[in-house]
């Protein structure tokens, strides 16, 4: 987005994707993807969120000795790599500084808090989980000049966190495919099961096949790629309905279905749908209603064509390069970035 619209910017991954996105700079430092090791995550994430009140504002810190020495361990190893990275790419020579998921190169933040000192400008932009169940880094956010978020239930953790519409080009979207058949194909990509209410969506779909010819695409750990290409032949989308501790709401599985002008249905608060500009999704907070939007979706073609051209004017006005960057500016004249 930021090249696209007349600046010049870089992307610093730490890890190289599973799913074939593409890559920018990524340093391709080693993670565990282990069933142990997504046992562990998975096991802090629920710890924290029992510990935690909801939309309370914590500080991030090692659950334990053994976590502590882990990161200081990974830290001290990533540094000769790190240092590298910034020389190669002429890292220090950018002026604003955006650290995604609020987290620098390492755990001690202290490339951002060298930056800080030269006056470059902190930038720091929570997407989920991040904020939820790790939190910010103490030292991190007490030298940030612009906190953002794309997430609506941030904005109850502080004050001073600021939403700003995920950027996404529709143009690297495959063309949706017409479904020419009587069988409705429903599709449900999921990245946590337990976040998105897979196993409830499940039963549901179970049920209607009973009385409905359905075909429904359950895509995990497939390429993006592959993904894509078989969501263009769908008619539906579920995102996520009566998960837990995943936040409500959507993310960019379902801005890529309404793309491709696929009305899709997720689970939103009240508030959050009354706040969402011109909201283009089918909102469904539990599996009964979840099982009534389907069967009003199957049953009506013209109003999945209606939700399908609505849903894609709706990512270009609002999530498009041109709209966010524009807001984006509007908080960099703010808050004196610029």
């Amino acid at each position: 987005m930021h090249n696209s619209c007349g600046d010049y910017s870089r992307l610093v991954t730490l890890h190289g994707n599973i799913r074939g996105f593409s890559e920018d700079i990524c340093l391709n430092f080693p993670i565990s993807r282990s069933g142990f090791a997504q046992k562990w995550r998975r096991k802090k994430h629920n710890d924290t969120i029992k510990n935690e009140s909801v939309h309370k504002l914590h500080y991030f810190k090692p659950k334990n000795y053994i976590e502590r020495l882990y990161f200081d361990f990974t830290d001290s190893i990533r540094k000769r790599s790190i240092k590298k990275a910034i020389q190669t790419y002429n890292l220090e020579d950018f002026s604003i500084i955006h650290y995604d998921g609020g987290l620098d190169f390492t755990r001690k933040p202290e490339k951002s808090l060298e930056w800080k000192k030269q006056g470059k400008k902190i930038v720091t932009c929570y997407y989920g989980s991040d904020l939820r169940a790790r939190g910010m880094i103490k030292e991190l956010d007490e030298i940030t000049d612009l906190r953002l978020t794309s997430e609506f239930d941030h904005l109850d953790y502080a004050d001073n966190i600021h939403y700003l519409f995920y950027p996404y080009n529709t143009e690297e979207l495959p063309d949706p495919v017409k479904n020419e058949t009587k069988r409705i194909k429903i599709v449900h990509s999921p990245t946590n099961r337990q976040f998105k209410g897979t196993d409830g969506i499940i039963k549901v779909i179970e049920k209607l096949s009973m009385s409905f010819p359905l075909d429904f695409f359950l895509l995990e750990n497939k390429s993006r790629e592959k993904v894509l290409e078989i969501k263009r032949t769908c008619d539906i989308c579920i995102d996520q309905v009566g998960g837990l501790n995943g936040g409500t709401g959507y993310g960019k599985s379902g801005l890529e279905t309404l793309s491709m002008e696929i009305p899709t249905i997720t689970n939103m608060t009240e508030q959050y749908s009354r706040w969402l500009p011109e909201n283009p999704f089918v909102v469904a907070n539990n599996i009964n209603e979840l099982e009534d939007s389907l069967v009003s979706l199957i049953e009506q073609p013209d109003l999945r064509r209606e939700l399908g051209i609505k849903g894609k004017k709706w990512v270009h006005a609002y999530h498009g390069y041109s709209s966010v960057n524009s807001q984006l500016y509007a908080y960099y004249k703010k808050f004196s970035i610029l």
